[in-house]
């Protein structure tokens, strides 16, 4: 049984709050069944790892919770956030852009290496 999950989200769409509920939901369970959680943000959703971006997302329309508030709550369970490296040109970042709960930047190959290498279970959104 693998202890490790990684949730990568690349078709969820920041734009669109109510995608963002599940994946962010799911990695915090997860941690907090003790298991150990990365969540890749890649392609459109790599707009969520920039900081001033989330706190102005609601997962429902009217929420005093902003999605930056979950972000704070996964990480807090232990869920790491990475960002794709290629978001940093796609939207125009730098490093110093991320909020603080992301735990790194990350390229395709090493996403590709822990999916076929690693002992892990991926979701996808």
């Amino acid at each position: 049984m693998a202890d490790k999950l990684i949730i990568v989200m690349a078709n969820t769409d920041p734009r669109n709050g109510e995608e963002l509920g599940a994946p962010i939901f799911q990695a915090t369970v997860a941690a907090a069944m003790d298991y150990e959680v990365d969540v890749i943000c890649t392609a459109t959703s790599g707009r969520l790892m920039k900081k001033g971006v989330a706190e102005k997302l609601f997962v429902k329309e009217g929420s005093p919770k902003s999605v930056y508030s979950f972000i704070q709550d996964a990480h807090e369970a232990g869920v790491k956030f990475y960002c794709c490296s290629p978001n940093l040109d796609l939207f125009d970042m730098t490093p110093e852009d991320l909020i603080p709960e992301c735990a790194g930047i990350i390229g395709g190959a090493h996403l590709i290496e822990e999916v076929m290498e690693g002992d892990c279970k991926v979701l996808s959104y």
